[in-house]
């Protein structure tokens, strides 16, 4: 499980969504939760906060251009790599100090030719990071 600690900068809900943006440093990130209007009052601005993610909703991508609709981009550098038969793990290092991993395919691994020191970015779409009261975890 990924962890990063913010602090929550905005909430918009709309129903029973609630899209909630974290500041991670000078990064921007957003969770898309849902729930009811109640379970939304728990989440307030400035409020310290753990965005948590599954090293499986993790995506890679290095040397990308162009738009995208993804609003959680980590950019980071590769400090480890393991390559399996099936699956790769790799863990990259987000604005010098946060260790983050991302599970992906063996295929994947090897057409983005990942290497140590590269500089990629961690895609993760909104709807799979969760937040947790900073602590909890």
């Amino acid at each position: 499980m990924n962890k990063l600690p913010g602090k929550i900068i905005s909430v918009e809900t709309e129903g029973s969504i609630a899209l909630i943006e974290v500041a991670v440093g000078e990064l921007r990130l957003s969770a898309t939760l849902m729930g009811t209007a109640e379970d939304f009052l728990a989440w307030e601005m400035n409020q310290e906060v753990d965005l948590v993610f599954n090293e499986m909703e993790v995506a890679i991508a290095k040397s990308l251009s162009g738009q995208i609709s993804l609003r959680n981009r980590l950019p980071g550098k590769v400090v480890g790599l393991e390559i399996g038969k099936v699956l790769a793990r790799v863990v990259f290092i987000v604005d010098h100090t946060y260790l983050l991993s991302a599970v992906i395919t063996r295929r994947s691994a090897l057409k983005l030719e990942l290497r140590l020191g590269d500089e990629i970015e961690g895609l993760v779409k909104s709807n799979e990071m969760n937040l947790i009261r900073s602590g909890v975890l």
